[in-house]
């Protein structure tokens, strides 16, 4: 991992990382309706401009996609890890002739920036003044831009030379990723896990109504809780002696009953410790639980870590 950029970002400098990710429009009269009965949160209080966390279930309250929604009139912009893109769009296309609204992949159009930084330095909502039909969407850890492809060297060189980004390699941001975390699908999340056993705040409604997958997931919010969650975990060892976390590792009470699984680890520099992020069963999600692996001993710590 490049120390110095991660130390320079974690020091206040803003950082790019560049990959690939979904982007699906809807669109039309009916869209806000279509996307209302898709999807864990109220489309209906959206406002123009406006962009919002959420999740596509299945029927069984199981994941589809995480996304984040960002409304433009009768348009709606949904992104989405490049992992489950074509099983959402495919997802949505399937109901296009049951209303006056039309599903369409973008994803091909634009390149993707992801921003780790102070969002007042690094959050332009009005990016397209920038880069013609360039847009921007808000995240806790910074931002993120998706740039016509044909402007994407030209964006690059904006956040390089105008802004002062520094590039991130794959290193860095998954441990960025961890530290901030943010779940990936495929490792911290797939179709067997239940949306709301991810835990992500302000990604499900509870009031607006019926959608697919609602009474499974209300059902767990109103009748009790979900089995397990995803949490942080820090091991109390050195490094030297924990060595990594590595995925799959089982978790264990002190008296060696099953605590949960991890599902990503890294280093992190800065609290200069071995982190995760795991689901933990309920009854040990309390903060500063300790847990038990091959590596040694942790504790659970929730999430962020930084």
């Amino acid at each position: 991992m490049n120390v110095d950029v991660y130390d320079r970002i974690r020091a206040g400098r803003a950082g790019f990382f560049e990959q690939k990710r979904g982007l699906i429009e809807v669109r039309g009269k009916e869209a806000v309706q279509f996307l209302d009965g898709m999807i864990t949160n109220d489309m209906k209080t959206l406002a123009d401009a406006g962009q919002m966390l959420a999740a596509f279930p299945n029927a069984q309250g199981r994941l589809v996609a995480v996304v984040r929604v960002q409304r433009r009139g009768d348009s709606y912009l949904v992104e989405t890890e490049e992992a489950t893109r074509e099983k959402l769009y495919q997802n949505l296309f399937r109901f296009t002739f049951a209303g006056e609204f039309f599903v369409e992949d973008l994803s091909e159009r634009f390149a993707y920036f992801e921003i780790f930084g102070p969002v007042e330095d690094v959050y332009h909502a009005e990016v397209s003044q920038m880069v013609p039909g360039s847009f921007a969407f808000e995240a806790k850890h910074g931002a993120s831009y998706f740039v016509p492809v044909d402007s994407a060297e030209k964006f690059r060189g904006f956040l390089e030379n105008e802004n002062g980004c520094l590039a991130i390699d794959g290193e860095v941001y998954e441990t960025l990723r961890i530290e901030s975390g943010i779940p990936k699908y495929g490792g911290d999340m797939d179709e067997t896990t239940i949306v709301p056993e991810l835990g992500l705040e302000g990604m499900i409604s509870y009031n607006k109504g019926c959608y697919v997958g609602q009474e499974i997931i209300a059902r767990i919010h109103f009748r009790g809780h979900v089995a397990k969650q995803l949490t942080g975990i820090i091991l109390s060892e050195p490094p030297a002696v924990a060595g990594g976390l590595t995925p799959g590792t089982e978790l264990l009470t002190t008296d060696g009953k099953n605590a949960g699984r991890v599902t990503s680890g890294t280093f992190s520099p800065q609290l200069e410790k071995t982190i995760a992020l795991a689901f933990v069963r309920y009854d040990y999600l309390a903060e500063g639980t300790e847990v038990h692996s091959y590596n040694g001993i942790g504790r659970v710590v929730q999430l962020p870590f930084v």
